[in-house]
């Protein structure tokens, strides 16, 4: 996938071409490892910077601003680049048009607090937990879609949804008898899954605004995002606990800081590249067994040890979300459908 803004379904055609079976299979397993390997590290990242005891820093605003304003500079860097020397690079011309912004806002509202309940999510509750604690995110959808979009749900999918709250509960429950549950962390994970519902929701209906290019999107967001970020930052006081952090001026934070926005953005555009060479259910299959095994890594990384039924919930969550893929697609490929966002997401911030 090209750095163009929106994934196009004849790229898919176009990428995958006459190529012969052997390279079609190494250039799949090459963009699925990137993918496993750019959203694990963020994660795992994102948790040292958030809730590491050697670093002892409270301000998970700033973190996520600081990571918006990493994207910003990397998406006008890029289409700098691609203005300077065409054909060496295709990315969309980007200019900030004040009137675009202000139709993206709605939108921006939305993804801001996505990213910041995520980590808020994960600065509360262990990685190892991180999975199941916004693991909800496919029962909004299907509840905002009947809500919102009046789209009703078949029993299967229904039944999918009931294994994966089921799963959540347990989740829940285990986590509090072995003493580690955060309620705090529960909440922000539950919000986090709504919004990500909301973001593709929305997502749809603002694309238009940005003539159809993610990547415009994705500047704009993130340009909104850094500017309502700052009376937040204001208001909680995270000013005033950086200006007493001890190691601001550490060249270690700030690499760590600035790697972290790398990977959020770099996260966009696996995801995408992923899509583009699989399918979005394969994609969504491909994030259910990323999440597997990254709470597999998070609990020998920590070297945590979990109960039978703790185990039982993660696999609840994890059978009923690909469970839940199987049906929709199973039913798409019976009723041809227009793709929606959601088919195809696994939010990219924050994953």
């Amino acid at each position: 996938m090209a750095l163009t803004g929106a994934s196009d379904p004849g790229d898919q055609a176009e990428g995958s071409g006459e190529k012969p079976f052997l390279l079609r299979a190494l250039q799949i397993a090459l963009v699925v490892t990137l993918y496993w390997l750019t959203s694990i590290s963020m994660v795992f990242l994102n948790k040292y910077l958030l809730d590491s005891p050697s670093l002892r820093l409270d301000t998970p605003i700033f973190v996520t601003f600081y990571q918006c304003l990493v994207t910003v500079l990397l998406c006008k860097s890029l289409s700098t680049l691609a203005a300077c020397c065409p054909g060496t690079l295709d990315f969309p011309t980007l200019h900030l048009d004040l009137r675009v912004a202000r139709n993206v806002l709605p939108l921006s509202v939305v993804f801001i607090a996505m990213i910041t309940f995520n980590n808020l999510c994960l600065k509360h509750v262990g990685v190892a937990f991180y999975n199941v604690g916004r693991s909800l995110t496919t029962v909004f959808n299907v509840l905002l879609s009947y809500l919102l979009l009046k789209q009703a749900t078949s029993f299967y999918a229904l039944l999918a949804c009931g294994v994966i709250i089921g799963g959540f509960w347990l989740g829940v429950d285990q986590e509090g008898a072995e003493g580690t549950l955060s309620l705090t962390g529960t909440i922000f994970g539950v919000l986090a899954s709504l919004c990500v519902s909301l973001n593709a929701i929305y997502t749809k209906k603002v694309l238009p605004a940005v003539d159809g290019s993610i990547w415009r999107l994705t500047f704009y967001n993130n340009v909104n995002a850094c500017v309502l970020f700052l009376p937040l930052l204001l208001l909680l006081g995270e000013f005033q606990a950086l200006r007493d952090f001890a190691q601001l001026g550490s060249a270690h934070f700030w690499g760590m800081m600035t790697l972290s926005g790398l990977f959020g953005f770099a996260i966009g555009y696996v995801t995408g590249l992923q899509i583009k060479f699989t399918s979005p259910l394969t994609h969504n299959v491909s994030g259910t067994a990323k999440a597997c095994a990254q709470t597999v890594l998070a609990v020998l990384y920590y070297e945590e040890t979990k109960s039978f039924l703790w185990w039982t919930s993660n696999l609840m969550v994890l059978g009923g979300s690909s469970a839940y893929t199987w049906v929709r697609g199973w039913e798409m490929k019976k009723t041809p459908e227009d793709p929606s966002p959601k088919e195809g997401e696994k939010s990219t911030v924050g994953v």
